[in-house]
């Protein structure tokens, strides 16, 4: 949890919240996506976060591929903007939050997807017809056939 967010959940506790964050939808050379196991929950997604104050959504999209997977990615355009009810959780301590992700489809640049071991617990790559074996956040169906398709469209 970042600085600003703990600070607003001292003052509102576990209610609910609507905040803007981002995923990346990394795809290799083969349109494969990078799948990431989230700790706190135990399901697959597309890795991602917050957004800090100040911050620029592409700017986060990078950062938060960095710190979860220790990877650089080259954003290589916008998905789309995604929320709703399949985009509420509520955590294992109660917090409450209504997410308003911005997606976006990006390449590796640098480094191996290594786990940071507390956000992401594991990864892997998968084509789209290998997505439906995966335990997927409720969010994940709404925005994977885009980025697939965004990808089919404009990936190299």
């Amino acid at each position: 949890m970042s600085p600003f967010l703990a600070e607003i959940r001292a003052k509102v506790g576990p209610a609910l919240l609507v905040l803007p964050s981002v995923a990346g939808f990394v795809f290799d050379r083969g349109g494969r996506l990078l799948l990431a196991r989230h700790g706190d929950v135990g399901l697959w997604a597309a890795p991602g976060g917050g957004v800090d104050p100040d911050e620029r959504p592409v700017d986060a999209v990078r950062r938060e591929l960095k710190e979860e997977l220790a990877i650089d990615v080259e954003v290589r355009g916008l998905i789309g903007a995604y929320g709703g009810p399949d985009f509420r959780t509520v955590y294992p301590n109660g917090h409450q939050v209504a997410y308003v992700i911005t997606a976006y489809a990006c390449v590796l640049t640098g480094g191996e997807p290594t786990p940071d071991g507390d956000e992401i617990t594991g990864f892997t790559w998968a084509a789209e017809g290998e997505t439906g074996g995966l335990t997927m956040t409720p969010w994940s169906p709404h925005v994977l056939p885009d980025a697939f398709t965004w990808w089919r469209h404009h990936g190299s």
